[in-house]
This record gives structure tokens, sequence and C-alpha cells, in this order.
């Protein structure tokens, strides 16, 4: 059976335990040979602390949850994330249109296609921000210098490094008390957590992980415009209906 690999959250080394279990349930954090500290300082540490370390990106914080837990929720959040993005998009479409005087309003909206169809544009734009990321990565890395380019692991590491489109749901609770600055302002954070989550996989510069975004974004971008553009685009479509 394969020694399961773990990472020094300070230095990046490999290391094949995080903690040693002697008798009487006493426990011993391994050190790094390498950097001489704590191989992971966080196995110890609160939920929160975690949570709050990775808002503020630290590199260790995400050593810890991309190398050193078994977390395996990305696809579950990235349809959660999806799910929140759709409604979002949905409910600024008719919010100029829903009136709260029939109650059943609610039931009528939900079975509505268009809900549909906007959950299909996010995953579209996420699926190009995705691939256009892994593809310069595996062009750049891979081929161009020689290197190891895990792209299953460096699609985990994108779309766990998508929760900060969590706050949404904020958004969707408070309807249309957000704002597009608020709305800016979290797809500059994912932008950056995704620009972290790329450096903590490939120990790369920030140079190389911030050009592989903004290629992600402009993917993007291009296929939002070109959903617009196509002459069956959904919201016609529906609208039609």
């Amino acid at each position: 059976m394969a020694t399961e690999v773990f990472r020094c959250v300070e230095c990046n080394e490999k290391a094949a335990e995080l903690h040693r279990d002697y008798s009487n349930g006493i426990l011993k954090i391994t050190i790094c040979a390498s950097c001489q500290k704590p191989v992971d300082k966080y196995i110890e540490y609160d939920p929160a602390i975690i949570l709050i370390d990775g808002i503020l990106c630290k590199t260790q914080a995400f050593r810890h949850i991309l190398f050193n837990t078994g977390l395996n929720i990305h696809w579950k959040l990235c349809v959660f994330c999806l799910l929140c993005e759709a409604y979002l998009r949905w409910s600024l479409l008719h919010g100029s249109e829903r009136s709260s005087s029939d109650p059943a309003d609610i039931i009528r909206y939900t079975k509505e296609w268009e809900f549909y169809g906007m959950f299909g544009l996010a995953a579209l734009e996420l699926s190009a921000f995705c691939g256009a990321v892994l593809w310069f990565l595996w062009l750049v890395v891979g081929r161009l210098r020689g290197g190891t380019v895990e792209l299953g692991l460096l699609l985990r590491a994108l779309l766990l490094s998508c929760y900060g489109k969590v706050l949404l749901i904020p958004a969707v609770i408070w309807e249309h008390d957000y704002s597009p600055l608020c709305l800016g302002l979290i797809k500059l954070f994912v932008l950056t957590s995704n620009s972290q989550a790329i450096r903590v996989i490939l120990n790369s510069s920030r140079r190389l992980s911030l050009t592989a975004v903004c290629l992600g974004l402009l993917s993007e971008t291009c296929a939002a415009q070109a959903c617009k553009k196509f002459p069956w685009s959904v919201q016609d479509m529906l609208t039609f209906q």
C-alpha cells in the first residue's frame, strides 16, 4: 500500500506523516526535516481559525486544506455555488416583474425554465474559466518548462477556491439589497483565491498564477458574450414561450 504524502505548510516539502501517535493517546506533531517547523500546525487549530486564515488567503491554510485534509466536497460546493449564482441572475432578470399580490407567484416562478437556463450559463462560464486556466498551466508548466501538472488536483483546487461565491447567499436572502459593487468585490475575492490555490498547487510565482487567472477570466467573459449573441439564447427562447 502506497504511503500517503503530505506537505509542510511552511516550506511545501513532502512529509510522510503529520503526527505520530504514541501510547496512551499521546500525539506529537511531526517536525519538517527541511525547515524544522511543524509540518502542519493547523491540525491543532479550531476549524474557525482555519476558515479565517483561508478567507485571508494565507498560503499555509491553503496547503493544509488542499494537501493535508481529505476534504472532497469540491463538486458539491461547485453545484451549490452555481445554484446561488443562477438564482441571483434569475432574480435580477425578473426583479421588476415580480408581484407580491399573488402567493402563487413563488410556485409559478420556480417552475420557469429560465432558472435552469441561468444555471446552464453559469456552469458554462465556470467551465470556460477552468478550461482556460488548466490549458494555460498545462502548456506553460507541462510543455514549455517540462514540469508535472496534475490537472485533477488543479481542478479540485480551483473549485474549492471558489468558496467565496457562498457570499452570494446573503444577496439571495436579502433579494434586491445587494449592489454591483458588492458583487464585484465577491468576484475579485474569488479570483484572488483562485490565484492563491494555483500558487499552492504548483508552488509557482505570483505572476504565473495571476496570468492564468486573467486568461481564465477572459475566456469566461468571451463565453458569456457569445451566449448573449447566440441566436438561440436561452433568454430569447423562454421569453418567446
